[in-house]
């Protein structure tokens, strides 16, 4: 039986066939949930996260409580996650958009990350 869930999933794991994370260019991965979206830089040769950010993040808890809508709260965690990764000396990342369409709220976070100084 096919389902949103099991279509997602088919297109995630054909995106990860060809996108893979290295420690000099780490895969900056999506998961987007109802109410929230959170954004890790993952490296796929260790198999560690780098870093993450999320709308639960105590940075911008101020931030995502003032705007409106989801397209602008993940743009905030976008910004979040490029000045993490900038702390880190990270400025190059794959994009993994995780099976969703590069539309919406997955797409404000890849703007808010380049805008924040991080180049895909």
């Amino acid at each position: 039986m096919k389902t949103k869930l099991n279509n997602r999933q088919r297109v995630k794991l054909r995106i990860q066939k060809k996108v893979s994370g290295t420690p000099e260019r780490p895969r900056l991965a999506v998961y987007r949930s109802l109410n929230h979206i959170y954004a890790q830089l993952v490296d796929d040769s260790t198999g560690s996260t780098l870093t993450s950010a999320s709308t639960l993040s105590k940075e911008i808890q101020n931030e995502v409580k003032s705007s409106e809508g989801k397209v602008a709260k993940s743009k905030i965690v976008g910004s979040l996650i490029a000045k993490k990764a900038i702390e880190k000396k990270i400025t190059n990342v794959v994009f993994d958009r995780g099976g969703y369409r590069y539309h919406g709220r997955v797409k404000a976070i890849a703007d808010g990350a380049r805008e924040g100084g991080l180049k895909f």
